[in-house]
C-alpha cells in the first residue's frame, strides 16, 4: 500500500493551502503534522528535513519536498494535472504564476495594520478585477473549453478556483462582471474530488483569525513591521 503524503506546517492556510487543494483535487488522501510552537518548528529544522529551514514540507515518495512551487509542480506532474506536452505546461505555468501573485496579496491581507486594512483591501479587489480576472475570463472565452488549458482538469484550474473563493471572502459579488468565471466556479466546484474538499470537516483551512495570527507570529518570530514590509513590497511591484 502506498504511503500517504505527510504535510508539515502550522494549522492554517499559508503556502500549504494550495498544496492541500491540489492533492484533494487529485483524489489523494494525505496526513498533516502540525507544529504549534517555535520549539516544535525548531525541532523539525534540527532534524535536517528542511533544506532551507523553511516550510511547507511534504513527505512523499521517500522525499522531503520543500519550496512551494516545486512541491506543487511535482504533485501536478505525478497526478496528471500538468498538461500533456510542454506547450500546455507552459500555459499552466503562466496562469499559475499570475494566480500566485494575487493569492500572495490575499494571504498577507489579514496581517495588515488596522489603519491599512481598507487601503489594502481596495488594492486587492482593484487588481483582481482589472488585472487578473480579465486574463482568465478571456482564456476561457478564447479556449472554448471547460478548462483553462487542454480538455481536462489541470493545476491551473484548481488554483484558479482556490483564488476565486479567496477573493470572494473579501467581496462576495466580485465575479459579477465575469460570467465565464462564474460558470467556471460552479462547474469546477462540482467535480467530485473538489466538492468533497469544499465540504465542512475537510482538511481545507479557514481564513486566518486573530488567534491564528498570534500562533504564526510566535512560531516564525514575525514582527508587525515584517507584515507591513511584505504587503508594501507586493503593492510596490504592481
Amino acid at each position: 500500500m502506498t504511503k500517504k503524503p505527510v504535510l508539515h506546517y502550522f494549522n492554517g492556510r499559508g503556502r500549504m493551502e494550495s498544496i492541500r487543494w491540489l492533492l484533494a483535487a487529485a483524489g489523494v488522501e494525505f496526513e498533516e503534522k502540525f507544529f504549534e510552537t517555535r520549539e516544535e518548528f525548531e525541532k523539525l529544522i534540527q532534524g535536517g528535513a528542511l533544506m532551507y529551514e523553511q516550510v511547507p514540507m511534504v513527505e512523499i515518495d521517500g522525499m522531503n519536498l520543500v519550496q512551494t512551487r516545486a512541491i506543487l509542480r511535482y504533485i501536478a506532474a505525478k497526478y496528471d494535472l500538468y498538461g500533456k506536452n510542454l506547450e500546455e505546461q507552459a500555459w499552466i505555468d503562466m496562469y499559475v504564476e499570475g494566480l500566485r501573485d494575487l493569492s500572495d496579496m490575499i494571504m498577507y491581507f489579514p496581517l495588515s495594520l488596522p489603519k491599512e486594512r481598507e487601503m489594502n483591501l481596495e488594492y486587492i479587489l482593484q487588481r483582481a478585477t482589472t488585472r487578473f480576472f480579465p486574463v482568465y475570463e478571456k482564456a476561457l472565452r478564447d479556449h472554448r473549453q471547460d478548462f483553462l488549458v487542454g480538455n481536462r482538469l489541470n493545476w491551473a484550474d484548481v488554483q484558479l478556483l482556490e483564488v476565486i473563493l479567496m477573493v470572494e471572502e473579501c467581496k462576495a459579488n466580485v465575479l459579477s462582471g465575469f460570467p465565464l468565471l462564474q460558470d467556471f466556479k460552479v462547474r469546477t466546484s462540482q467535480i467530485p474530488t473538489i466538492n468533497r474538499f469544499l465540504q465542512p470537516g475537510s482538511q481545507r483551512k479557514p481564513p486566518l483569525d486573530d488567534e491564528s495570527i498570534g500562533t504564526v507570529k510566535n512560531i516564525f518570530k514575525f514582527e508587525q513591521g515584517m507584515f507591513l514590509k511584505n504587503m508594501s513590497t507586493i503593492v510596490a511591484e504592481y
